[in-house]
């Protein structure tokens, strides 16, 4: 958290924000989360006095395009989230790192949790980075149902596990993996290689309409508010959650008990009654 569907509505709502604006001050309030900044000090004199031309995202990571071959990359991590703002406001506790604009506003970056990382990166740094090694996007770019059975063809490893690879496709964490698998009626503990050709094609069939639903609801905001949309508001899927977060109450589908058990140190929420 924050997954695909809430890094996409940042990027959707700063997008209008950061286009076409030009980077001014940039302070750093935790240098953590410039560590994977090559050399911290680039930062800073990479972004400065920069021109946005566009914003982009791939997986989980926001993708700033300063021109020159530089690009200004955001991972939110697990409870990040980006800000909008005017000068002078009262800053977020939490808050790592702020990018005024030309605009009279700033983008705050806050991070409670300190896993999230933002950096400016070069052609060949990109390449080396992050989001070089990431597989195709779970959103744009999702490979077809033959291609994701044959990925799969003798794994023994269960498909929850394998779905939170960004290897394997980009985008989707715990909350979506246990929606997906429940909207494929597939548990999240089968071993990846025992599914059925028909059952990879419904796999791949439920990833679109979930991530489509969460993204017109503005995403899932849990009981911590660690993600909010950058005007400050709650994302609205919580209410439309199947499996995940439920265990002890019924599915939505079938009237069973939704149950909790955990994979490879992660956890996993389903219906025994309805996924198989």
């Amino acid at each position: 958290m924050p997954e695909l569907p809430e890094v996409e509505i940042t990027r959707r709502h700063l997008e209008p924000v950061l286009c076409g604006a030009v980077v001014g001050r940039v302070g750093v309030r935790r240098d953590r989360a410039l560590r994977l900044q090559p050399r911290p000090g680039d930062f800073v004199s990479r972004l400065r006095g920069r021109r946005v031309l566009g914003l982009g995202r791939r997986g989980k990571y926001l993708l700033a395009d300063l021109g020159d071959g530089l690009t200004w990359v955001t991972h939110l991590g697990m409870s990040g989230r980006m800000a909008v703002a005017r000068p002078g406001e009262p800053e977020a506790a939490h808050t790592a790192v702020i990018v005024g604009l030309d605009r009279s506003l700033e983008v705050r970056f806050v991070d409670p949790r300190t896993f999230g990382h933002t950096s400016v990166l070069t052609t060949a740094e990109l390449a080396a980075a992050g989001p070089s090694r990431l597989g195709p996007d779970a959103l744009d770019s999702l490979p077809t149902p033959a291609r994701l059975a044959d990925r799969l063809v003798g794994r023994s490893a269960p498909i929850k596990p394998l779905l939170l690879d960004q290897r394997l496709v980009s985008g989707l964490g715990n909350i979506y993996a246990d929606e997906v698998l429940h909207r494929a009626r597939l548990r999240p503990d089968r071993p990846a290689g025992s599914l059925a050709r028909e059952e990879v094609a419904a796999l791949r069939r439920a990833v679109g309409p979930v991530l489509r639903d969460s993204l017109r609801r503005g995403g899932t905001s849990l009981a911590d508010l660690a993600y909010l949309l950058p005007d400050g508001r709650a994302g609205g899927y919580l209410e439309r959650l199947a499996v995940y977060g439920r265990a002890g109450e019924a599915c939505r589908r079938c009237g069973g008990t939704v149950e909790r058990i955990v994979l490879r140190g992660r956890s996993a929420h389903f219906c025994p009654g309805c996924q198989r």
